[in-house]
């Protein structure tokens, strides 16, 4: 065996190098972290759809490809998806009753990108409904576990995707964030999640929920790979109108600048009441490390506007949802109710049976705040003040080359504690939200953990400024060895 370690728990990078070697076949690696998937996944729950026959054929065409020579860093590597990005021929349910049994016509763009890169597609991740929700609970199919308690949640809504690559269960996943969608589950599950600036990876093919705050990101073990997934899904797309027309460099070449003389502000409204005291205490022993690499921190920095983004969120993103969601009648495609009267009543039983409780209330908070005589009240002033959020960024960066704060206010919570309270459940984005009505990038990466359970930190950047947050990632996370640490399981 080329290495120690088990196959299942090769990052990217290592694994490109025991492929390009010829140490180790694709078929040879597929099938480990199948058998993987085999030996975890009833208790994780990870996965809504597995497509291991086609992810063996997808592995030999690899090994072809990197014995003619025509191979990259994603070649023959198996991965997953979350299941919102549509993939031609394998079923794209959003982990709801209303698209369980759509199969897309179709690729979204990154499915294609990861396709020509020769990537291994193991299959499609669980999720939160319609990507609406913060621990994956809100699946119509099932919850996912997190890996490192099987009693407590992964995080979301990309849950699915979070808890595989923590579980071995794939190499590397993609997800999206809205509000917090990558950032939270890869704190929770102790793994590394970026969430790009908007528009730089191409939403074409990603089912939408809030139009002007989903972005597509990688799951990974480490920061290296984090960038080498980047590289591979981002650029213009001109299926998709909000994709920058900007040329992404190679973000590998980041990482190994150091932080020396770095400018790092840490704004004091994410330390909060109400943030777990384990996480404040982890946050500082990360400050402590951040200036020990020679970075300059600065603890009191003020992005006064924070304190407004929980409620604005919750204006803008459940009125893009109802618009998006419309499309689901019952008439084009997707579940449709055929118990019904006339059409109208086929169209309200269709929407009853076919979204779950928590897209529900999102689709009438959205539909309230959108109505006549409320749309100035409340969608109106909600995106002035985005405009004042995403101003006290611009001025932050004008000193600071990156932002740092907590990605979770809390470590990952018990299964069902949260459900029956939805405000509660919304605080857990507290921290990540603010990102998303910005626009701007953010990375969440291992920072420590309290009784077994894993915390993160998030480094946010100028628009298209990921470089600089890669870079302090890397540092931070060569100098402390988190990313190490595999999920008991």
């Amino acid at each position: 065996m080329a290495t120690s370690r088990p196959l299942h728990e090769l990052t990217l990078h290592d694994a490109r190098d025991l492929l390009q070697t010829r140490q180790i076949s694709s078929v040879e690696l597929t099938r480990a972290v199948l058998e993987r998937v085999d030996a975890v996944d009833e208790r994780v729950k990870a996965y809504v759809t597995v497509s291991g026959e086609a992810a063996l054929k997808q592995a030999g065409d690899a090994d072809r490809a990197i014995g003619a020579g025509a191979s990259g860093p994603l070649t023959g590597v198996p991965m997953m998806l979350k299941d919102n990005m549509c993939t031609r021929g394998l079923r794209t349910t959003c982990s709801s009753r209303m698209l369980e049994q759509f199969v897309p016509p179709y690729d979204a763009h990154v499915t294609e990108r990861l396709r020509s890169a020769g990537a291994v597609l193991l299959g499609k991740g669980n999720m939160d409904e319609f990507a609406m929700g913060s621990s994956t609970e809100n699946s119509a199919f099932f919850p996912t576990h997190n890996p490192w308690d099987l009693e407590r949640v992964p995080g979301g809504s990309s849950g699915g995707p979070g808890a595989a690559v923590a579980a071995g269960e794939a190499v590397y996943a993609l997800g999206s964030d809205t509000g917090g969608s990558i950032r939270q589950p890869a704190s929770l599950c102790g793994v590394v999640g970026l969430k790009p600036t908007y528009g730089l990876v191409s939403r074409y093919g990603l089912v939408a929920f809030g139009s002007s705050l989903d972005q597509i990101g990688p799951l990974t073990k480490d920061v290296t790979d984090s960038a080498l997934v980047l590289n591979a899904i981002a650029g213009h797309d001109p299926k998709d109108s909000t994709s920058a027309r900007y040329a992404p460099p190679d973000y590998t070449k980041a990482l190994a600048s150091g932080i020396k003389g770095l400018r790092i502000g840490v704004p004091k409204e994410y330390l909060v009441e109400g943030i777990q005291e384990e996480v404040v205490e982890v946050m500082e022993r990360a400050l402590s490390k951040l200036e020990e690499l020679g970075a300059q921190v600065d603890r009191e920095v003020s992005l006064p506007h924070t304190r407004y983004a929980l409620a604005v969120y919750y204006i803008i993103a459940p009125s893009e949802a109802s618009a998006n969601l419309a499309r689901y009648d019952g008439v084009k495609y997707g579940y449709s109710a055929q118990d019904a009267d006339d059409m109208w009543d086929a169209m309200e039983k269709t929407r009853q049976y076919g979204f779950g409780p928590e897209v529900k209330r999102r689709i009438m908070l959205g539909t309230y705040a959108l109505s006549a005589g409320y749309y100035d009240a409340y969608y109106l002033k909600a995106q002035k003040v985005r405009t004042l959020i995403r101003r006290d960024f611009e001025k932050a960066f004008e000193k600071y080359d990156v932002l740092v704060a907590p990605t979770s206010p809390t470590v990952p919570f018990k299964l069902g504690d949260k459900m029956s309270d939805p405000v509660q459940m919304y605080l857990s984005d507290i921290c990540t939200i603010p990102v998303n009505i910005a626009g701007i990038p953010s990375i969440s990466v291992p920072a420590g953990f309290s009784f077994g359970l894993p915390i993160g930190m998030q480094i946010m950047g100028r628009p298209f400024g990921e470089e600089a947050i890669f870079r302090t990632a890397y540092a931070y996370e060569q100098a402390t060895g988190w990313h190490n640490l595999r999920a008991p399981l």
